[in-house]
């Protein structure tokens, strides 16, 4: 007589973190960005935005590496940043 009780038969189905949680860089991978970043706001007594080029290049390198969900910077609140690059591209152009 078998008293093994199945429940079902649920798998567990992996999910990408909530909004505004992501992995830990394990390997280190953004780990000379976020030294920057980091360096900067030590000089900068710690006001960020002061350091917002160094903050959207590690989140850059997060992304990149797939440490946190791809979003358009723009929406990372870089988006004057982000206008600058692309008139700095089309005046090498």
């Amino acid at each position: 007589m078998s008293t093994a009780m199945n429940f079902g038969t649920k798998t567990f189905k992996p999910r990408p973190p909530d909004k505004g949680s992501f992995p830990l860089d394990h390997f280190g991978e953004c780990k000379p960005f976020k030294e920057i970043f980091m360096k900067c706001l030590r000089e900068n007594s710690f006001q960020s935005n002061l350091c917002r080029d160094e903050s959207k290049e590690y989140l850059e390198c997060r992304m990149e590496r797939q440490l946190m969900a791809k979003e358009p910077l723009e929406k990372l609140g870089f988006k004057d940043l982000v206008s600058e690059e692309t008139t700095e591209e089309q005046n090498k152009l």
